[in-house]
C-alpha cells in the first residue's frame, strides 16, 4: 500500500461571533457604541476617541470594532478612570434624555422606504446624494422626535470602493461587510431564532433575514437574503447597491417594496403614511393593495386607501432615470397578483404605462407609484416644475402646470455635516435653543456680529486639517499611482492654507461637467500658477461602473492633474465617501457645481458646504436656483444661449474663468493686514445668515408635513373610518361615474357672436354649456373654460381655467353659466372641459377623468 504525504479533507468551519463582555459600570458605552446617536453628537464621538485614538483611528471610527478589540485591561483601566467615567456619565445623561423625549402623539406616523441610506462610511449600503439625503432624513426624524420607521436593504458588498490603476482607470472593488462589526442588531423572535421575512417570488418564497439599526429615536429594518435559506441565486439580491442586469434589479424591488411591507407587517406596525423614496420602493402599494383586498375590500376601495397613505418622492428629472421594465420580465415575476388583487392582467399593467392601453409600452415603476400614491413631489422648486412636464402624459387632460406634483427642496443634517469647529462657534454666539428652531433666520443674525478674526481663523483651522488630511490619506495612493517621490513632495508642498482651494464632489456623470474647466488649459494654468494669486482645484467623485463616459472623465481630469504644470494645482482624490466629503465641505473655500441645466435635481453637496463657511459658485439649478442671494455667493445663469450643448459649455466655461479672475480671486487675495479678505469674511457672514438656515432637513422636515404628511394622515383617517365607510362611498361614486361617463351628452355650447368674431378687452361675455347626463343620476360633474395662448416656440401655453358654476338641474339636464372678461390682446385658443366632480376628492389627478366639448 503506497502512503500519501497527506490527507486532508474539508476544513469545517462554524461561524460564532465572540462579543466583547463589558464590565457592567463601561455596558453604557455599549449601548451608545449600537446607536448611531453618536455620529452626529461631538461629545459621544470624542468619548470614544478618547478611550484610544489609535484604536479608534484603526477602528475606522467605528465604536462597536473598537470596544471589540480593547483588551481587559484596558477595560480595567477605563474603570478606574474617574475623568472618563464622569465623561461617560455626562454624554450617557444626555442620551438618556435625547431618547426619552415624549412624541407628539398628534403628528401623523410615517413608514420610510429607501434603496440606500448614508448615515456614517462605516455602513455601506450608500451610493451617493440620495442614499445621504434618506440618511439625513432619518437623523433629523429623530430630532424631531418623528413616529418614524424606515425600510431598507443590508447589502453584503454595498456599492464599490473606489481605487485607480497607474493610468488614472477607475477600479470599482466590492469588499464583503461583516456584519458583526457594524453597529446593528439582528431582530430576532421571542423564542431567540432569527426572525424571517417571506417573500413570494414567482415558484418560490425568498426568505430574508432582518436587521435593526437604531438612528438615534428612529428604527431602520434592513432587509438581507445573503442566509443559508436561500439559493445562490436569491442569496445576491442584497449583495451589491445598483448591481446586475434588469432581472436582478426587479428583484431588488419586489424585496424593497413587497419585502419591506411584509416585514412591518410581521413586526406589527402600521403607520399612517407610506414615503416611497424613489420609484425603487413603488411596489409597496401593491403590498398593501393585496393586504386591503385580503382584508375584504374590493380593488377600487382597496385604492382608495391605500391612495390616501401614499407619497413618492421622485429625485429624477429625465424619464430616462427611471427604471421601466419589459412586458415579458415584469410577467415572469408579477403575474400572480392580478388574482390577488381580483383585476385582470391588462388592468394590472396599465397601472404602470403612461398610457395604460398601450400594449408597447414598458411598466415603470414611477408610474406605478404616481398611480398607488396620492401625492408626489420633486425635490427642489425648479425638479418640481420638470417633474410636472416628465409626469403630464400620464394625465393628458391637463397641463403640466394644472398638476398637483409639488416639491420640497431637499436639506442636510446640520448636526453631522457642520464640523465641530462650527457648532462650536454657533453654540458660542446664536441665541439659546437656535437649533430647535435652525431654520428660523432671525436666530441666525447674531452671526453677523462675530469678529472677522474668529471667522477666518475658523477657516483656515479646517483648510489645514483638510490638508493634513490629505497628506495622510493619500500618500500611499499617490505613491502607488504615480511613482517618482520627487513628484509626489512637489504635490504635496503645492498644498497650502493660504491658497484660494477650490472643490468639485459628486457623482461622475456626463450632466454634471466636471470637464468644463479643461476646455482652456492655457488659461487653467495661467489660474492656477499666478505666483501672487494661486488657485488650487480638488476633484472627487465616482463613476457608475457601467458609465464608460463618466469613467473617462475622471481619466482624463488624473491625466491633467499629472502635467506638470498642474501637479498638485489640479488634485483628484479618490474613494468619495462620507469621511472624505466631510472633509472636504468643510475645508475648500469654494464649492463649484456645473451641471447642465435643468438636470441637477436638487444636489445637497453645496448645502453642506454652506454650514461650513464655504461659498458656492454654482449654475442656478436645483436647490441653488432659489438658495442664491446676492453677494453670498456666485452663480452661473440658468438661461440657455445655444441649444447646442459643445457651444453652451465652451460659453458657460468662458464664463467661469471670467468669474474667478474678475471677481472671486481678486476679493479672495485683497488682503488687510491681518492676513484675510474683510470683503470675504462679510459674503461668508452673508451665506451663512442668508442662506444656510433655509436649506437644513429641519426645514425640510417641517415642509413634508406641512405640505403632504399632515394632509394625507388626516384623509386616510377620514376614508379607513367605520369599516373604511367614505373610501366605499368614494369608490362606488367613482364606478358609477365611469359606466356612464361615455354617455354623457353635451346638449348645447353657447359663445357669444361678440367673442366668436370680434373680441375686445375688457369686454364681458356670457357663457352657456349643458349638459345631459342620462342615467347617471349624480350632478358630480364640472365644466370649465380653458384658454391657452400659443408662445414664440409654436407651443399650446396655458393662460386662463375658468369654472361655469352648475345653475340649474332638470332632470337629467345641468346647465353651467358664466360671464368671461377678456384681458388679453393676442392671439387665444378656447375649449370648454368637463370633468368628475367631488368635494371628498383630494385633487383633480385622483379622478382624472376629462372629456372635452
Amino acid at each position: 500500500m503506497r502512503i500519501k504525504v497527506s490527507n486532508v479533507n474539508q476544513a469545517a468551519w462554524k461561524d460564532i461571533n465572540v462579543h466583547a463582555n463589558l464590565p457592567e459600570e463601561l455596558k453604557k458605552l455599549e449601548e451608545l457604541a449600537y446607536n448611531l446617536w453618536w455620529v452626529w453628537n461631538t461629545d459621544a464621538k470624542n468619548l470614544f476617541r478618547h478611550i484610544d485614538a489609535d484604536a479608534w483611528h484603526a477602528a475606522q471610527s467605528n465604536p462597536v470594532v473598537l470596544l471589540n478589540t480593547l483588551s481587559y485591561d484596558k477595560y480595567q483601566e477605563l474603570r478606574a478612570d474617574a475623568e472618563f467615567m464622569a465623561k461617560l456619565d455626562k454624554v450617557y445623561k444626555e442620551f438618556r434624555k435625547y431618547m426619552d423625549a415624549k412624541r407628539d402623539p398628534k403628528k401623523p406616523s410615517i413608514a420610510y422606504f429607501s434603496m440606500e441610506y448614508g448615515m456614517t462610511s462605516i455602513l455601506k449600503i450608500y451610493s451617493g446624494g440620495l442614499g445621504i439625503l434618506a440618511g439625513d432624513y432619518l437623523k433629523e426624524a429623530s430630532d424631531c422626535n418623528v413616529d418614524m420607521t424606515a425600510i431598507g436593504f443590508l447589502y453584503r458588498y454595498g456599492y464599490f470602493t473606489q481605487t485607480l490603476s497607474p493610468e488614472g482607470q477607475q477600479i470599482a472593488n466590492y469588499e464583503a461587510q461583516n456584519f458583526n462589526n457594524l453597529p446593528l442588531k439582528q431582530v430576532k423572535n421571542a423564542d431567540g431564532t432569527n426572525l424571517v421575512v417571506e417573500v413570494p417570488y414567482p415558484g418560490r418564497v425568498v426568505y430574508s433575514y432582518l436587521w435593526e439599526v437604531s438612528v438615534g429615536r428612529i428604527k431602520l429594518y434592513l432587509l438581507d437574503t445573503d442566509n443559508e435559506l436561500n439559493s445562490d441565486w436569491d442569496k445576491s439580491i442584497t449583495h451589491q447597491l445598483y448591481g446586475g442586469d434588469w432581472e436582478n434589479r426587479i428583484k431588488q424591488e419586489i424585496l424593497l417594496g413587497i419585502g419591506g411591507t411584509l416585514a412591518l407587517k410581521k413586526l406589527g406596525i402600521k403607520k399612517d403614511v407610506y414615503h416611497c423614496n424613489e420609484g425603487h420602493a413603488a411596489l409597496m402599494g401593491l403590498q398593501r393593495l393585496v393586504d386591503y383586498v385580503e382584508e375584504g375590500l374590493s380593488f377600487n376601495e382597496a385604492l382608495e386607501v391605500v391612495r390616501a397613505s401614499g407619497l413618492y418622492t421622485c429625485h429624477t428629472p429625465v424619464p430616462a432615470g427611471h427604471d421601466y421594465f419589459e412586458e415579458g420580465l415584469f410577467y415572469k415575476y408579477m403575474s400572480e397578483y392580478p388574482a390577488k388583487l381580483g383585476i385582470d392582467w391588462n388592468q394590472f399593467i396599465g397601472m404602470g404605462r403612461q398610457n395604460p392601453d398601450n400594449g408597447g409600452e414598458k411598466f415603470s415603476m414611477s408610474v406605478f407609484a404616481l398611480n398607488t400614491c396620492q401625492e408626489a413631489n420633486g425635490v427642489s422648486y425648479l425638479h418640481g416644475k420638470v417633474s410636472q412636464k416628465m409626469f403630464s402624459p400620464v394625465w393628458p387632460g391637463y397641463f403640466p402646470e394644472e398638476l398637483h406634483v409639488g416639491y420640497v427642496t431637499n436639506g442636510v443634517h446640520l448636526p453631522t455635516w457642520a464640523s465641530s469647529e462650527w457648532k462650536a462657534v454657533y453654540n458660542k454666539y446664536l441665541k439659546k435653543g437656535w437649533y430647535n428652531d435652525q431654520s428660523n433666520l432671525d436666530m441666525w443674525a447674531p452671526y453677523n456680529d462675530i469678529a472677522d478674526d474668529e471667522i477666518w481663523a475658523t477657516r483656515m483651522a479646517l483648510k489645514i486639517k483638510l490638508i493634513d488630511y490629505i497628506k495622510e490619506q493619500f500618500h500611499e495612493t499617490w505613491m502607488k499611482n504615480q511613482g517618482d517621490p520627487a513628484r509626489i513632495v512637489r504635490a504635496m508642498n503645492n498644498m497650502k492654507p493660504e491658497t484660494l482651494i477650490i472643490g468639485f464632489g459628486r457623482r461622475f456623470a456626463t450632466y454634471k461637467r466636471a470637464h468644463l474647466l479643461f476646455n482652456d488649459l492655457e488659461r487653467l494654468d495661467k489660474l492656477v500658477n499666478n505666483p501672487n494669486y494661486p488657485v488650487q482645484f480638488l476633484f472627487t467623485g465616482k463613476a457608475h461602473p457601467a458609465d464608460g463616459a463618466g469613467q473617462g472623465l475622471i481619466k482624463r481630469i488624473i491625466e491633467i492633474s499629472r502635467m506638470p504644470q498642474f501637479l498638485g494645482k489640479i488634485v483628484f482624490l479618490e474613494n468619495y465617501d462620507m469621511s472624505l466629503a466631510k472633509r472636504l465641505i468643510s475645508g475648500v473655500d469654494i464649492w463649484l457645481n456645473t451641471p447642465t441645466r435643468p438636470l441637477e435635481a436638487s444636489g445637497t453637496s453645496g448645502e453642506k458646504a454652506q454650514m461650513n463657511g464655504v461659498l458656492n459658485f454654482s449654475v442656478l439649478d436645483g436647490w441653488w436656483y432659489e438658495g442664491y442671494r446676492e453677494g453670498a455667493g456666485w452663480a452661473l445663469t440658468d438661461k440657455r444661449t445655444y441649444e447646442n450643448q459643445a457651444h453652451q459649455d465652451q460659453l458657460d466655461a468662458a464664463t467661469i474663468y471670467q468669474m474667478l479672475e474678475n471677481e472671486i480671486i481678486p476679493m479672495y487675495y485683497a488682503r488687510n493686514s491681518k492676513g484675510y479678505s474683510p470683503e470675504w469674511v462679510q459674503t461668508i457672514k452673508n451665506s451663512i445668515t442668508k442662506i444656510t438656515p433655509i436649506y437644513t432637513t429641519k426645514r425640510m422636515m417641517d415642509d413634508y408635513f406641512d405640505r403632504f404628511y399632515n394632509k394625507e394622515a388626516k384623509r386616510h383617517a377620514l376614508l379607513a373610518a367605520d369599516n373604511y365607510k367614505v373610501a366605499k362611498e368614494i369608490a362606488a361614486w367613482k364606478e358609477n361615474i365611469v359606466a356612464h361617463w361615455d354617455a354623457i351628452e353635451c346638449v348645447k355650447l353657447d359663445l357669444p357672436e361678440g367673442l366668436l368674431n370680434a373680441p375686445k378687452v375688457g369686454e364681458k361675455y356670457k357663457l352657456h354649456v349643458e349638459l345631459d347626463t342620462k342615467d347617471l343620476n349624480d350632478k358630480g360633474l364640472g365644466v370649465e373654460l380653458v384658454a391657452v395662448r400659443t408662445s414664440t416656440h409654436n407651443n399650446d401655453k396655458l393662460y386662463d381655467v375658468k369654472e361655469l358654476p352648475l345653475v340649474k338641474t332638470e332632470g337629467s339636464k345641468l346647465t353651467f353659466e358664466t360671464e368671461y372678461q377678456l384681458d388679453y390682446a393676442g392671439n387665444l385658443k378656447f375649449g370648454f372641459r368637463m370633468y368628475p366632480k367631488h368635494d371628498l376628492l383630494p385633487h383633480r389627478m385622483d379622478f382624472a377623468y376629462v372629456r372635452w366639448l
